[in-house]
């Protein structure tokens, strides 16, 4: 990458744009891999104890639809079924659709990074 001398005497890089698409790009990477790796080192009674921060449940003492979802994938994840089961009822749509969310914005990702990586010159002889 050639560095240039611009304002102030900073130096940038020469395309910037490429350098944040890259950026996103190492981002994205962290979310979609390393993030549900970490979740599955975890273990599912990880997020089981402490104080609920719903607010529906902080301010009117009510459960909502989301409520308990975090530890119900938690545990579904470590195929304990009757726990997830108890702690809310729509993990079971909600985990296969997030999966697949992930599988697919992955292949976005793989995409997306074949269009960053420095092109190869083959010179035929």
């Amino acid at each position: 990458m050639k560095l240039h001398l611009k304002n102030r005497g900073l130096w940038l890089p020469e395309r910037p744009l490429k350098f944040l698409e890259k950026l996103k790009l190492i981002l994205w990477f962290i979310v979609l891999v390393i993030m549900p790796i970490f979740l599955l080192v975890l273990p599912a009674d990880f997020f089981d104890k402490g104080q609920s921060v719903c607010l529906s449940v902080v301010l009117a003492n009510t459960n909502c639809y989301g409520c308990g979802m975090t530890r119900a994938v938690m545990h579904l994840i470590h195929f304990e079924f009757e726990a997830a089961w108890s702690f809310n009822k729509m993990s079971f749509i909600v985990t296969p659709l997030t999966v697949f969310v992930l599988i697919s914005e992955f292949f976005k990702y793989l995409k997306s990074l074949n269009g960053l990586l420095p092109k190869k010159n083959v010179s035929s002889k």
